[in-house]
């Protein structure tokens, strides 16, 4: 899934030679939580709302350039990772950088939360699986072969945690076969953590979103 066409512009970045009335006035017209902040071409951070509308009048943003905080994704990051450095930051802008590490826009969380709801990982019925094996030892060609030698779909998987040498992979399966590709994952190793049929790992994931949407309704 390519994630970039949602990347915008609509808001042009503060300068770090402006005055903070600057950065207050936006956010009295929109309901972005951070606003990005760049030193020429070089992007710097983020000013919160809640930090802007507490500067002094006449500073610039130069000033309180302490404040700032230097979140960003790059053009590459999966959109799962995306949705929870949104989570991370409480924030529903997120600034987009490029391999050379030049600001190219930003993601707004509604744009992301909707990839969300609108993926087959979320709305297709089957089997959420955890899996763990060493960090060194699985890969996603292994898994996906496991998954479809059983005559299973997969519809999605990301890496869900660490743990030391261990890498935690949660993957979603069509409902067919759930058992036979249970064990051939033992078979090659794979520790099962969970099996769900239920789907109550995407309902906990569901429960961690929905605190995302207050920013939507702003």
């Amino acid at each position: 899934m390519n994630i970039q066409e949602y990347i915008i512009n609509d808001v042009k970045p503060l300068q770090v030679t402006d005055e903070v009335t600057v950065s207050q006035n936006i956010f009295s017209q929109l309901t972005y939580s951070h606003l990005p902040v760049m030193e020429n071409d070089t992007y710097i951070g983020c000013v919160s709302e809640n930090d802007a509308h507490c500067f002094e009048t006449g500073c610039t943003l130069k000033d309180v350039k302490y404040a700032l905080d230097t979140f960003y994704v790059k053009t590459d990051t999966h959109w799962l990772d995306v949705l929870e450095a949104f989570a991370q930051h409480d924030c529903n802008v997120m600034p987009v950088l490029n391999d050379e590490n030049r600001y190219l826009g930003y993601y707004e969380l509604k744009d992301i939360l909707q990839l969300f709801n609108d993926s087959p990982f979320l709305y297709e019925s089957g089997a959420v699986i955890v899996l763990e094996k060493g960090t060194t030892d699985y890969s996603f060609s292994e898994i996906t072969q496991i998954i479809e030698s059983n005559d299973s779909k997969l519809f999605g998987c990301f890496i869900s945690g660490y743990n030391d040498h261990l890498t935690q992979i949660t993957v979603k399966v069509s409902a067919e076969n759930v058992n036979q590709v249970l064990q051939t994952f033992r078979r090659y190793s794979y520790v099962v953590i969970s099996a769900a049929e239920e789907d109550t790992y995407l309902d906990n994931l569901k429960e961690r979103s929905d605190y995302l949407n207050k920013y939507l309704n702003m």
